[in-house]
């Protein structure tokens, strides 16, 4: 069965509106803010889902994820992991088989995120597989955003430094952004029957 869907070249993609998250983004650093943040989260049943890691420049140099992102329907929430760690409250979502989390080239992530601390990831859907398996001509999240959303999103902070201090509202937006689109995309699947 051929798919339905075309696929957008670079051009078509990069002539769409630029888009980004422009609701409220909660930087979670601390345990006490980290334990708020799941409290509101709890209370989802589909969260978006995505990491950002500081980039390696030198061959053999690794780095484990810097920040987790997880977008609910009202607010996103950015847990800089080198202050909370992946502290019992996050675990328990992503532990939790009630709550749906969703995003795109999420194995990766989940192996990094596990090397943090061991969990059992539970109720984990991976859009970028599901459209491989429904012939989507587009698996990366920049693709499926253009192709299901109609918009673009950047990619400019992509490689910044994640673990700084203090982020910087560009690497907010952007990070925030990846995590809600996650969660649009979640929703279009189930629409369009992908899911």
């Amino acid at each position: 069965m051929r798919s339905t869907y075309q696929k957008l070249t670079k051009k078509e993609i990069n002539d769409l509106p630029l888009h980004q998250y422009d609701g409220p983004i909660h930087v979670v650093a601390s345990l006490n803010d980290a334990d708020w943040a799941s409290d509101a989260l709890i209370k989802e049943n589909v969260i978006g889902f995505d990491t950002e890691t500081r980039p390696a420049f030198h061959k053999g140099e690794v780095h484990l994820p810097s920040i987790l992102q997880l977008a609910g329907n009202d607010a996103i929430y950015i847990f800089q992991l080198n202050k909370v760690g992946l502290c019992e409250s996050i675990l328990y979502i992503l532990s939790n088989p009630d709550i749906i989390k969703c995003g795109v080239a999420l194995d990766c992530d989940l192996v990094d995120l596990m090397q943090l601390s061991p969990f059992d990831p539970k109720a984990i859907i991976d859009l970028g597989v599901v459209a491989q398996r429904a012939d989507v001509p587009h698996h990366g999240l920049r693709g499926l955003t253009a192709l299901f959303l109609g918009f673009r999103i950047s990619k400019q902070a992509r490689t910044t430094n994640w673990s700084a201090k203090e982020l910087s509202i560009k690497q907010i937006t952007y990070a925030a952004t990846d995590a809600w689109v996650g969660r649009e995309l979640y929703f279009k699947f189930k629409h369009e029957q992908l899911l």
